[in-house]
């Protein structure tokens, strides 16, 4: 058995690891994923067959635990002798492997459970994800595993695979024990994953292809490796998620403790232009997820060649801590300028080196070399590799640097250069590797000679140093390291908070709710909108509603001042395209406003076939013109749940799309990041000789709506936009909350 990979080096202060309430448990897993006993139901003896790859990969693979082939032709298969059913079973077994036509898999889990099996993995496909008839077939299954209490990992899963333990139920050859774990949904990209682990001499503990996660799901998996022993990186490929919050709330637990690296396919979906707010076309189901992952701890990379050099980075090399950046040591400034370029692009804070520290460099490495990060030895490894491992010592100290990503020729400078510097570059790998190993700081190398494997580039991937082909690749991979020790130090995303759930379990309903159910509506007028809102504890300025011309006129009177005039509607939601917005309105015109905006809304109603109602509008005073103005609102997402966005605002809130997304629950200081994440942000803060405005009161008005979210569960969105800034107080100006729809 190879060597698992070593723990996250490095670890920072005890205090800085944050981990929500609640120990990951992932319950009744154990059964399957460590099962003492193993029945193949579908047993074959063609080799061709799933029945039969399994069988010789059990054996393979060293799995102690024993193994019964299921076939009611009996015989003998792999020197085994052939037990004719489920029933006949000598012992109840942990685990059966499920290798029938689907629609057989029901009536076998039924058996399983009369024999007291544990858990089951379903392989064939014909499932849910093949129309209407699979999708009989799925429900048909899970009621049996529900019913039988048997555990279901898939169905349409590739298998699943304990290395450690000698379980491999894939049948995929070739792959060693180590520490990383896969979780897929795909059997192709489990295969292409398990070969790169392989190629790159490294080793899995845990691999499951989770299928159609009928039953058992992706956040149950992690929890379950959160405690198992071998494995110290999580890697996953996720098409969807049957309940993203779980996988949200076990991420939040894991990731304190051990990486997990997601790619997520299918980040596009058509389906949020039918949103009824801008909010919901501003956060689609991928960027919600997206930011789910970021407040989970998860490290989220976009390419299927990135994950495993991430994975492996991240559960070998310390993560760069806070206040630290990346450090890169070239030998041609060429690619140590597209390395700047990538690593600003993703958003990696660069090494500041001390002045002792360019000064030694400079002294090392003489008057050609650049000793600002990048560093370039111009040269200076020519003859000598040595100095690399030389420089290397000396940049690594610096207080500033976190992660050092060396990139070049390195590994190939006797195949470049004279086959006499092989030695010297040998020793040079194992100097490198020891020195930041003594430091503690992350190491990640990218050579044009990888696919050579020379002897150097072997001492570096003995060392658990990960040596990379692309330039890009690497430089994600220092990337990731880098924002690890970020996400380490950052609030966690529990999943659940005050607010969320009652304790005794009732329901809260407002006023305005009940009167829009009686009606049969979903969209709230902005009356009752506000009246939700001021209940969630977001305060509103002073507003009359006006039946009619006369009573218009009259408000604006009261107010003394212009005022909007905004049509009141329980169906038009987009008061703007219907024409019933009139701002700067002097008293003396606000019933003729009015009358207009009245007229108007009666041609727009007809147009969309939307129901007539008595002529209404809201008449409030004219507010300054703002220095920002900001949307803040939340959607209720099927998988995730509450999601709160906050972006630069106004009519023109889609087409700029500068948005920040957060998974509720959260606290004031999540808002305060998203609200850094948003290029508007900049002008909370001030901005060319701008005051600061009132971000405390930013802050507030959302975590009011995140409550409306929390408070009010039959709320699906709600809006306010725009939400006026001002340097000593915000003031919203337009309020929307759309109602999940009646049950």
């Amino acid at each position: 058995m190879s060597p698992s990979l070593p723990g996250p080096g490095g670890s920072l202060p005890a205090t800085g690891l944050r981990r929500p309430p609640g120990k990951p448990t992932g319950r009744g897993l154990a059964a399957i994923f460590e099962p003492r006993a193993v029945a193949v139901v579908g047993a074959s003896a063609d080799p061709t067959k799933r029945g039969h790859q399994i069988l010789r990969a059990l054996d393979a693979s060293g799995y102690a635990g024993r193994v019964y082939p299921v076939n009611p032709r009996g015989g003998r298969i792999l020197g085994r002798e052939v037990v004719s059913s489920i029933e006949e079973l000598p012992e109840a077994v942990d685990l059966a492997v499920v290798s029938v036509p689907a629609a057989a898999a029901a009536g076998v889990v039924r058996a399983c459970g009369a024999r007291g099996v544990s858990g089951a993995v379903v392989l064939a496909a014909g499932f849910g994800e093949s129309g209407l008839e699979g999708a009989r077939r799925e429900a048909e299954l899970r009621r049996a595993g529900l019913e039988s209490g048997v555990r279901i990992v898939g169905p349409n899963t590739s298998g699943l695979m304990n290395l450690p333990h000698g379980l491999n139920l894939i049948g995929a050859q070739g792959a060693r024990p180590g520490g990383i774990a896969l979780l897929v949904q795909s059997g192709n990209i489990a295969l292409g994953l398990l070969n790169g682990l392989s190629a790159a001499r490294l080793g899995v503990s845990v691999c499951c292809g989770l299928g159609n996660e009928m039953d058992v799901g992706f956040g149950e998996v992690l929890e379950y490796l959160g405690g198992d022993g071998e494995t110290q990186a999580v890697v996953a490929h996720i098409e969807g998620m049957k309940d993203s919050r779980s996988f949200l709330r076990s991420a939040a637990g894991v990731t304190p403790i051990k990486p997990v690296v997601v790619l997520k396919s299918g980040r596009t979906d058509a389906g949020v232009r039918a949103a009824r707010s801008h909010t919901g076309a501003l956060a689609g189901p991928y960027e919600r997820l997206s930011a789910g992952f970021r407040q989970a701890g998860v490290l989220e990379v976009a390419r299927t060649d990135e994950l495993l050099p991430v994975a492996a980075a991240v559960a070998s090399q310390p993560p760069g801590l806070p206040g630290t950046g990346v450090a890169i040591l070239s030998d041609g400034g060429g690619q140590s300028t597209v390395a700047v370029d990538a690593l600003t692009e993703l958003g990696a804070p660069l090494a500041d080196l001390a002045p002792e520290t360019s000064g030694a460099l400079r002294a090392l490495l003489g008057p050609a070399a650049a000793v600002t990060t990048p560093v370039d030895v111009a040269g200076a490894a020519d003859a000598d590799p040595g100095a690399f491992a030389r420089a290397l010592g000396v940049l690594a100290a610096d207080p500033g640097v976190g992660i050092v990503l060396l990139v070049g020729m390195f590994g190939g400078y006797a195949h470049r250069f004279s086959e006499t510097l092989g030695p010297v570059e040998t020793a040079a790998a194992r100097r490198m590797a020891r020195t930041m190993r003594t430091l503690g700081k992350g190491f990640v190398v990218q050579s044009q000679y990888a696919a050579l494997g020379s002897d150097p580039l072997g001492v570096l991937a003995d060392a658990r140093v990960p040596v990379v082909e692309s330039l890009e690749v690497a430089c994600r991979t220092a990337f990731e390291l880098q924002r690890r020790g970020a996400r380490l130090v950052e609030p966690v995303f529990s999943g659940h908070g005050p607010g969320e759930t009652l304790s005794d379990g009732a329901a809260p309903t407002h006023t305005a709710i009940a009167a829009a159910r009686a009606e049969a509506r979903v969209t709230l007028s902005e009356v009752e909108s506000r009246s939700v809102l001021e209940a969630s504890g977001l305060r509103f300025g002073p507003m009359a509603v006006a039946r009619g011309a006369a009573e218009a006129a009259a408000a604006a009177v009261r107010f003394d001042q212009p005022v909007a005039v905004k049509l009141l509607s329980r169906f038009l939601t987009h008061k703007s395209d219907a024409g019933g917005v009139e701002l700067d309105v002097a008293p003396g015109e606000a019933a003729a406003a009015f009358d207009r905006i009245a007229e108007r809304a009666r041609g727009y109603a007809r147009s969309q076939g939307a129901p007539e109602e008595a002529p209404a509008a809201t008449v409030a005073p004219m507010l300054a013109p703002p220095d920002l103005e900001l949307l803040v609102g939340a959607v209720r997402d099927p998988g995730l749940g509450p999601v709160l966005t906050l972006a630069a605002g106004g009519v023109f809130a889609e087409v700029l799309g500068d948005a920040a997304h957060r998974v509720l629950p959260v606290g004031a200081p999540e808002i305060e990041a998203a609200l850094d994440e948003l290029r508007a942000g900049v002008l909370l803060r001030g901005a060319r000789g701008r005051p600061p405005l009132a971000r405390g009161q930013v802050v507030e008005a959302a975590l009011a709506i995140a409550a409306c979210m929390t408070r009010f569960p039959e709320v699906r969105e709600v809006e306010v936009n725009p939400l006026f800034v001002y340097p000593a107080r915000v003031a919203p100006v337009d309020a929307r909350v759309v109602l999940t729809p009646d049950a």
